[in-house]
C-alpha cells in the first residue's frame, strides 16, 4: 500500500492523462510527485532513464507517456509509432524491475482488440483475430507493454497493472488538425468554421498564432489561411470530417481515466486483475470506459450543436473509417470499485470552454 509520503513518478506528467493523474495524486494527498518533461528527460535515451532511476529512486510509477496520435498520424508514421512506444515502454518498466519498484500502472489503449472482436470487447478478447491496419503498429507496442508488466508481475511477483482506457478527451489535449484524436479535431474543426461563417477572421488569427497549422499561423495572408484551412476540411460554408461517420465510439472524460487510474493504482493489486481458478494467468489488464457509445456521427452532431456552426457537415468516405465499432466490457472495472462520471454532453461542453479559455488567456500574452 503507498503512504502519503511514498514517492510516485509519473512519466507524461504534461499530457492530457497524465497531467490529470498528477493532479488527481494531489487532491487527494500524494504531494511526493516527480515528473519530467520531455526536454529534461528522453525516454527513448535508455542511458537517461537509468540515471533518473538512479537518482529519484521512485517507490511506484505511472507510465502515462507515449508517442500518440489520430487515424492520420498513425497511418502515415508507422514506423515512428512502433519503434518510439517500444523504446519508452522497454526503458521505463525495465529500469523499474531494475530498481525495485514494486507499484507500476502502465496505460494503454483500447486499440489492442481485434478489428472484428465481439462487443462489448472482453479482456479475453486480446490476441483472437486480426488487428485494425491502420493503427497495427501502435497496438502491437502497447500489446508488448501489457505483457511485459503481466510477465514481470507472474514471475517476479511485482504489482504491475496495465489499464486500457477507451478514446479520451479533456484538459491538455492535442488539437492538431493531423495529429489528434476524433474529438479535439472535430471541436478545432467546427470552431475554425463557424469563425469563418461569421467573418470573424480575428478569432481565427488567434487560434492559429497558439496553434500554427503547417506553418500558417495568424500573421499569414487571408488567402493563406483560407487556403490551409480548406486543405483540413474547414470552410466557411461546411465542415468535411474523415470517413462515413458511421463507426461507433465509446468517449470517457480523461479527468474521470486519471481517477479510474489512481483508484487501480492505490486500491487494487495485481492478484486482482485475474480469475484465480484458471490454469494459465493472462488478460489481467483492466478496460477504462464507460459502457456506453455513439456513431462518430452523432458525436460530430454534439459538438455541432454544441458550437453553433450554422453550415454544412459532409464526410469524406475516400478517407478510411478505422474500426467499425470499438465499445469496452468494463465489468471488471466495476468489480474492482470504479464507475465514470462524466456524460459525454456534458464532456464536450467543458472542452470547448476549455479550448476557448485557452485562446483567451494566451492571446493576451502574445
Amino acid at each position: 500500500m503507498l503512504s502519503k509520503e511514498s514517492k510516485i513518478y509519473v512519466a507524461g506528467h504534461h499530457g492530457l492523462v497524465g497531467s490529470a493523474i498528477w493532479n488527481n495524486l494531489r487532491e487527494r494527498g500524494y504531494t511526493n510527485l516527480v515528473g519530467r518533461s520531455h526536454s529534461e528527460l528522453e525516454l527513448l535515451d535508455a542511458a537517461a532513464v537509468r540515471r533518473f532511476f538512479d537518482e529519484e529512486k521512485p517507490d511506484a510509477v505511472v507510465l502515462a507517456a507515449a508517442h500518440v496520435g489520430g487515424i492520420m498520424a498513425n497511418f502515415k508514421y508507422r514506423a515512428d509509432f512502433i519503434y518510439e512506444n517500444l523504446q519508452i515502454q522497454q526503458n521505463v518498466i525495465g529500469e523499474s524491475f531494475r530498481h525495485g519498484v514494486e507499484k507500476l500502472l502502465f496505460l494503454g489503449s483500447t486499440c489492442i482488440y481485434p478489428r472484428m472482436a465481439e462487443q462489448p470487447i472482453k479482456e479475453s478478447a486480446l490476441l483472437t483475430g486480426e488487428l485494425e491496419y491502420t493503427n497495427e503498429p501502435y497496438a502491437i507496442a502497447k500489446i508488448a507493454g501489457l505483457k511485459m508488466c503481466e510477465s514481470f508481475s507472474i514471475q517476479y511477483g511485482r504489482n504491475y497493472i496495465a489499464v486500457m482506457p477507451t478514446n479520451l478527451y479533456g484538459p491538455n489535449d492535442n488539437f492538431h488538425l493531423e495529429n489528434s484524436h476524433v474529438l479535439p479535431a472535430m471541436i478545432r474543426k467546427v470552431y475554425l468554421a463557424k469563425c469563418l461563417n461569421e467573418n470573424d477572421l480575428d478569432a481565427v488569427r488567434k487560434d492559429l498564432n497558439l496553434r500554427p497549422v503547417e506553418g500558417v499561423n495568424g500573421r499569414n495572408s487571408q488567402k493563406d489561411i483560407v487556403e490551409k484551412l480548406a486543405k483540413f476540411g474547414i470552410e466557411a460554408e461546411k465542415v468535411t470530417l474523415w470517413g462515413t461517420g458511421s463507426p461507433l465510439r465509446e468517449f470517457l472524460w480523461s479527468e474521470d481515466m486519471a481517477d479510474a487510474s489512481v483508484h487501480i493504482l492505490l486500491n487494487v493489486d495485481f492478484k486482482d486483475t485475474f480469475n484465480p481458478n484458471e490454469k494459465e494467468v493472462r488478460n489481467c489488464h483492466v478496460n477504462i470506459g464507460t459502457g456506453e457509445e455513439f456513431t462518430i456521427r452523432e458525436t460530430a452532431k454534439k459538438v455541432i450543436d454544441e458550437i453553433g456552426f450554422l453550415g454544412k457537415l459532409e464526410w469524406d468516405s475516400s478517407k478510411p473509417d478505422g474500426t467499425p465499432r470499438k465499445l469496452t466490457d468494463v465489468t471488471k472495472l466495476h468489480r474492482l470499485g470504479w464507475h465514470h462520471r462524466v456524460n459525454i454532453d456534458e464532456g464536450i461542453h467543458r472542452l470547448y470552454e476549455w479550448y476557448l479559455k485557452g485562446i483567451c488567456i494566451n492571446h493576451q500574452t502574445i
